[in-house]
């Protein structure tokens, strides 16, 4: 299977706008704490996989309200944690743009992992450079699925979250993580 990666579009902006407002009207009266773009299309002048990554972040007490509404009232269908505890994964069939919805617990692994790579590859080009050049090389091969890749990608994203100041404990917990989700 080939992995698409191409160069950052500024359009991916606009489109994590426009699934925003469509997820504040479908969370009206929810409580939820924010609504974050995340991942490589969250990066300008990253390289990325052309799939928004959003995440509405949660206490723990208002996660199922989140679930209901988004399955009930957005179309979405609840794929559950997908081996990624506190973080609830989402997809919405035949939407554009692609998405990947998560409904992540406050100050979750996940969503300190999210952030930690976005805002570092935000405020670093040096270590943005770095990662897209990684994802670059990884997608010249053939990749059984695209698990496969996430999981080769493993190594560089420890060292980003390192740049992150994430402790030598939390990258291992975010590698063992990473790849007991995509086992």
């Amino acid at each position: 299977m080939k992995v698409v990666v191409e160069e950052c579009n500024p359009e991916w902006a606009v489109q994590f706008q426009q699934i925003k407002e469509e997820l504040e009207e479908i969370l009206r009266g929810v409580n939820y704490l924010g609504i974050e773009h995340v991942g490589s299309t969250s990066v300008p002048g990253l390289v990325a996989k052309p799939v928004i990554n959003l995440s509405i972040i949660s206490s723990r007490a208002d996660v199922q309200a989140a679930i209901d509404a988004l399955t009930s009232k957005g179309g979405y269908v609840y794929e559950g944690e997908m081996g990624i505890p506190d973080r609830h994964a989402f997809r919405k069939l035949g939407a554009f743009p692609t998405r990947h919805l998560y409904v992540s617990v406050d100050r979750c692994q996940s969503i300190r992992n999210q952030l930690g790579v976005r805002d570092i590859c935000r405020s670093d080009p040096a270590v943005r450079d770095a990662y897209g050049w990684t994802k670059l090389e990884l997608v010249q091969r053939e990749w059984r699925d695209v698990d496969q890749y996430c999981e080769a990608k493993n190594d560089i994203l420890v060292w980003v979250l390192e740049k992150a100041g994430m402790s030598s404990e939390e990258r291992e917990q975010v590698r063992q993580l990473t790849t007991t989700a995509t086992s």
